[in-house]
């Protein structure tokens, strides 16, 4: 069956929401406290449209991964700026999921002609930090002890890539 990277779709939200609940309970790439259930996510689900893409990665007929871009900010001048996230299932980390994601949002961006994409990563997660360094983004910002999670504050780091 392969690989195969495409657009999500509501069958997917089960898997997603797996995903996203295992790095909510045990990462700090989300502040969300408590993971989520199938019809949070089923909201969370309905922003992404032709506009904001919502992409997975299917290996061998499995959701392994997901990747999105998100409106950056609801005010009209931000229109052409999104917010990028990545999650990839534990039982397919360090499998080069990621990197191919992360290629394709990107190309998304271009292609919906978006003009900047934004990534809020804490500083303390590596890997994230060097895949998108890998990819061109620039830190831009960084927020000291923005948020809480596991009994300590984290910082936020912006990193920003240009289309």
């Amino acid at each position: 069956m392969g690989e195969l990277i495409r657009t999500a779709n509501e069958t997917d939200l089960p898997v997603i929401t797996e995903i996203y609940n295992w790095a909510v309970e045990n990462t700090t790439a989300s502040f969300d406290i408590n993971p989520q259930t199938v019809e949070q996510r089923a909201v969370w689900f309905s922003h992404y449209n032709h506009r904001h893409p919502l992409i997975v990665y299917e290996l061998e007929g499995c959701v392994a991964g997901y990747a999105c871009l998100s409106e950056f900010k609801a005010k009209e001048g931000y229109k052409d700026t999104c917010e990028l996230s990545v999650y990839i299932h534990p039982d397919y980390q360090r499998r080069g999921i990621g990197n191919e994601l992360m290629r394709a949002v990107i190309e998304a961006g271009r292609e919906k002609s978006f003009h900047a994409i934004i990534s809020c990563i804490t500083s303390d997660n590596e890997v994230s930090i060097k895949m998108h360094e890998k990819y061109g983004f620039e830190l831009c910002g960084h927020l000291k002890e923005t948020g809480y999670k596991f009994g300590r504050y984290l910082d936020c780091l912006f990193y920003q890539y240009l289309l």
